[in-house]
């Protein structure tokens, strides 16, 4: 590995992040093709059925009026084997006579897995794998995860005061964090591929939970838990994009009205007369969504960290005092501290006048 492959794979990291919002359920994957130490081509995944990464920068070379043949490309994930949506990937690598292909990563999709370096090299292409793997890791934990263990990352999203709450007393919530602190967390939203929330959230806030993000056209599944079913149609929510109301008690009555709306009612029972919240986590992973993002109240919040569903919390932290309001997660009464559930600081930036913490979770109350 030298320098120059390291800097190579920086600039093909960074187009994979420019993929992270429109190619879900697909892996963000960047590509650079360099010749006679020149970037020839430029390119990453686009939307689904769309091309990846690879091809976009084998036509943007054909476009600069490069040859390719005897270049380098740098991906950050091993080239695709098989034929999906597309193509492989790697076939059109070795028919453009590409002599290296450096990547970040294997592929842990059992489509691929290792079966796209091997098509390289029948093809005499030189393959080396590794280079910023920790970098590329990050960008598509949600990816990677679903297909190491079947289950997406879980993200929370939570708003604060700096003395712990997130909403007076009376349930006033609006807005707590500034404007800038709202466009960043529009962008946690923008690259999940379900938003997750809660009954208390949507008869509090009747939000719409919709990506407001320039440039962004995909709207991610809308997942709202609502146990007993008392929500009704009339909220905002259930009348925009792509609904899934998950309940543990079907009342069929209200599932005729949502799915005339063409809201999608799942039942998962599970203790207590509630939703079993880790089934919903497994379903979601099955219906290839690589990251949820969770947006709820301190219920759903505490609920799900109580049974370790919660991979990571972004936190935005606004500068000033509530008072006695409401927490952010209600979480059982603890005796000792050998109990207390443990986090690990990832990431601290000030976002206009707030503060975000990144989090992640090292473990679950029992």
């Amino acid at each position: 590995m030298s320098f120059s492959d390291i800097s190579y794979m920086r600039r093909a990291l960074e187009l994979a992040r420019k993929a992270q919002f429109n190619c879900p359920p697909n892996p963000a994957v960047g590509c650079v093709i360099v010749k006679d130490r020149r970037i020839i081509g430029e390119g990453f995944t686009q939307k689904t059925g769309q091309a990846h990464a690879e091809v976009m920068a084998l036509r943007d070379a054909e476009k600069r009026g490069e040859s390719t043949e005897g270049a380098t490309a740098y991906v950050t994930l091993e080239p695709c084997s098989h034929y999906g949506r597309t193509p492989p990937c790697a076939l059109a690598l070795r028919e453009h006579k590409l002599a290296r292909v450096v990547a970040a990563l294997e592929d842990p999709n059992p489509l691929v897995a290792g079966k796209g370096f091997e098509m390289l090299r029948q093809g005499g292409v030189e393959v080396e794998c590794g280079v910023c793997s920790e970098e590329a890791e990050e960008i598509n934990k949600g990816f990677l995860r679903r297909q190491r263990t079947g289950l997406p990352w879980v993200r929370s999203k939570i708003a604060m005061s700096v003395d712990g709450d997130t909403a007076l007393a009376n349930g006033k919530s609006k807005w707590i964090t500034s404007e800038e602190a709202r466009r960043d967390g529009q962008l946690w939203r923008a690259r999940a591929g379900a938003i997750l929330t809660g009954r208390g959230t949507i008869e509090a806030d009747n939000p719409k939970l919709s990506v407001r993000v320039e440039g962004v056209d995909r709207q991610p599944l809308k997942v709202i838990v609502d146990s007993d079913m008392k929500l009704g149609t009339e909220y905002q929510i259930f009348h925009e994009g792509a609904n899934l109301l998950v309940c543990a008690h079907r009342n069929e009555e209200k599932v005729k009205e949502f799915e005339a709306l063409g809201v999608e009612v799942l039942e998962l029972a599970g203790k207590n007369g509630k939703v079993d919240l880790k089934a919903l986590i497994k379903e979601l992973g099955k219906r290839e969504i690589n990251e949820v993002h969770v947006e709820a109240g301190s219920r759903l919040n505490g609920a799900m960290a109580s049974e370790g569903l919660i991979d990571e919390y972004v936190i935005y932290i606004a500068p000033l005092f509530m008072g006695e309001g409401r927490r952010p997660l209600d979480l059982p009464q603890l005796s000792d501290m050998s109990e207390v559930k443990r986090l690990e600081f990832t990431g601290m930036e000030k976002i206009g006048p707030d503060v975000r913490l990144i989090l992640r979770s090292k473990g679950c109350f029992e």
